[in-house]
């Protein structure tokens, strides 16, 4: 019986015997890993991390300062197998720009631009040299027959009077709605309208003359207006019910001093 027990004692301190022996190994080898990894000119098998404070500051310097940080990282841990974490991005500054309103623009422009002097239009135009004469010649205020000569000597006849009467005028057949031109560089005295010559303008020529244009429609020019020749003074209007059956015309009357001349001996 006693031989039994010490042949068991014995077992059992080999066994624990040959345990420490294992754990002895197994520590050995822990420590020539470690002291591996501290060989001179060996590669660390560890990724080195560059620090994220470091690398946000350089990418932030750049033109602009608008990078996305975390780039580096995240090629660095693919190439590793693992996941990077999603850093937060820097908000990219926004460029001042200023939209202006078209009232604003228009200020500015006004800014820019030299000021117009006051006064301008018809009060300020310079006045034109009125220098008309009796060698002076006009040219026609509309092109057309002369439905009506001039005669203050003696009476013609008015087909739609059916009467014989004197004729201060003459009346120039045209078409509704040609233009009628003042018939040489002229002053704008009046604008108005009678029974018998429908809408009229009459005109200051210089030296005593005066011009009336009547029926006219769609008056194009006002009182005190300087106007060179062939300017537009307006159109050929529908006839008055005094010349309605002479048809569609323009009434042109000259007259120097208080008298009415014929303006055929000025016409060109």
């Amino acid at each position: 019986m006693k031989t039994k027990l010490n042949q068991l004692f014995k077992d059992k301190l080999f066994l624990v015997m040959l345990v420490l022996g294992l754990l002895t190994i197994v520590a050995a080898a822990g420590v020539v890993t470690i002291q591996r990894g501290k060989l001179p000119g060996e590669e660390n098998p560890y990724i080195q991390m560059e620090d994220s404070g470091s690398l946000i500051a350089e990418e932030t310097r750049g033109a602009g300062g608008v990078q996305v940080a975390g780039s580096a990282n995240a090629q660095e841990n693919a190439a590793a197998g693992t996941t990077a974490s999603a850093e937060p991005q820097t908000e990219a500054p926004v460029r001042e720009t200023r939209a202006y309103t078209f009232a604003e623009k228009s200020t500015s422009a006004a800014e820019e631009a030299p000021a117009a002097p006051a006064g301008t239009g018809i009060e300020a135009a310079t006045p034109l040299t009125l220098d008309f004469t009796d060698a002076s010649r006009m040219a026609w205020p509309i092109r057309g027959n002369i439905l009506l000569d001039y005669s203050m000597d003696s009476t013609i006849y008015f087909p739609t009077l059916a009467q014989y009467q004197c004729n201060p005028a003459v009346i120039i057949q045209g078409e509704v709605s040609d233009p009628v031109a003042a018939p040489a560089n002229a002053r704008v005295m009046a604008v108005g309208a009678n029974e018998e010559i429908g809408n009229y303008v009459m005109l200051e020529l210089g030296g005593g003359y005066v011009a009336t244009c009547g029926q006219l429609k769609e008056i194009q020019v006002v009182e005190n207006e300087y106007l060179e020749a062939g300017q537009i003074l307006g159109y050929v209007a529908e006839p008055t019910k005094y010349y309605s059956i002479e048809g569609s015309n323009v009434y042109f009357e000259l007259r120097h001093g208080e008298k009415t001349v014929d303006p055929l001996d000025y016409f060109e």
